[in-house]
């Protein structure tokens, strides 16, 4: 059955830290590896590239504990240091598209550091029943970054 649904989420966190090291979280390999990405133990890294650039591409491909693979494959479209990252990516579960996204990035200076403001829009598709799974994995992943800067895994 072919079909999609869409769905819009904006998640905000405030780290206490400067606006140039929480985006050098986003725009450096060395970086993100420290947090994007399944949690220790339970997801095996199998393929990983990342090409900061507008129009360079970013995948992160790898295994979960109970065998399934999940592959995320984005390509960046804007980029204002310190300020904001737009990209698309699709997402594949066990070689099968679920879904394509737009993800915005932005990032202000506030008066504890920086507030991160992440929006994504996604179409999930051909019976993919997100139910807010998308949402959740993506807050799993703002709390793993806040960790990261905190120097904790």
């Amino acid at each position: 059955m072919r079909s999609v649904r869409h769905g819009t989420f904006t998640l905000e966190r405030e780290f206490p830290h400067p606006v140039a090291r929480v985006y050098a979280a986003w725009a450096e390999r060395k970086a993100k590896d420290q947090w994007f990405g399944g949690p220790s133990g339970q997801w095996k890294p199998l393929e990983r590239d990342m090409d900061f650039r507008v129009g360079g591409r970013e995948r992160a491909r790898g295994q979960w504990a109970n065998g399934r693979t999940t592959d995320f494959q984005a390509q960046y479209h804007d980029i204002v240091p310190d300020k904001r990252i737009v990209y698309s990516y699709a997402m594949h579960v066990d070689d099968k598209k679920i879904s394509v996204s737009l993800a915005t990035i932005e990032f202000e200076p506030s008066g504890k550091g920086t507030k991160l403001i992440l929006t994504e829009q996604g179409a999930f598709l051909d019976g993919y029943d997100d139910a807010g799974s998308r949402e959740r994995g993506t807050g799993e992943l703002m709390n793993a970054l806040g960790r990261s800067l905190e120097g904790k895994s």
